[in-house]
């Protein structure tokens, strides 16, 4: 036995149904795709969301609210989580150094979530009026940069 000798098993490859091609072709007359309707017709494609004529889906269920396409994303970090990180002097990009923030989205916004005790000062876009409290009653100072570009 070698490759010029190998065959695949009887009945397995078959002959393709060549619909569309006569009377004799045992698919006759409307080649399988029934007499009238769109199905039938050459060049049919369903509608995305189309449910045969009754109302679709996406049209019965109610819409709600509205998206604010000027909606600005900031990364955020809380004053708890500059009480544990090394040094006593925050900016945007000290914080992406360290791995604090990810992505500096429209800015660095400071939130007051947590306890601050030592005396830092921050860099940030936005600070929260908690957070800035907090930070100036430690002895630190919150500065206001410009945005994000």
């Amino acid at each position: 036995m070698n490759l010029s000798n190998l065959r695949p098993p009887k009945g397995q490859k078959q002959k393709k149904q060549r619909i569309g091609q006569g009377m004799g072709s045992g698919r006759g007359k409307y080649s399988g795709r029934g007499a009238k309707g769109a199905r039938s017709v050459t060049g049919y494609s369903i509608m995305r969301g189309f449910e045969g004529g009754q109302m679709p889906l996406h049209r019965r269920l109610p819409k709600r609210g509205f998206t604010n396409i000027f909606r600005k994303e900031y990364a955020i970090v809380n004053v708890g989580r500059l009480e544990q990180l090394q040094g006593d002097s925050f900016d945007p990009g000290r914080l992406l150094e360290l791995g604090v923030i990810k992505k500096l989205e429209a800015g660095l916004k400071i939130l007051g979530s947590g306890d601050l005790t030592r005396k830092i000062s921050v860099k940030a876009h936005v600070f929260s009026k908690s957070a800035l409290e907090k930070i100036q009653k430690a002895g630190g100072s919150g500065e206001v940069i410009g945005s994000a570009s």
